[in-house]
């Protein structure tokens, strides 16, 4: 299973990815807003508080993705394009 080892938060509610197997990749969050859990994640402050935990991402109120929703669905990008939206 591949597992989140770093993210970083974008301006236009993306997050940049890199798993354990070195891929990278690009995860749009705006199609989850409609989700009551993740309706939160519309604040951009709130969204720029998300973190890696337990192989995955994080935000304060516990609001996640699975790791394989997150690289089966997140666009690969290369390394250099890491927090370029």
């Amino acid at each position: 299973m591949n597992k989140v080892i770093t993210v970083k938060a974008n301006d236009d509610f993306s997050l940049d990815l890199k798993f354990n197997d070195g891929s990278v990749k690009r995860f749009d969050v705006k199609p989850y807003f409609a989700h009551g859990v993740f309706k939160e994640l519309s604040d951009l402050h709130y969204f720029k508080k998300v973190r890696v935990a337990f192989g995955t991402v994080q935000w304060p109120n516990e609001q996640d993705f699975s790791p394989e929703t997150l690289y089966m669905d997140g666009d690969t990008i290369c390394e250099s394009s890491l927090g370029q939206p």
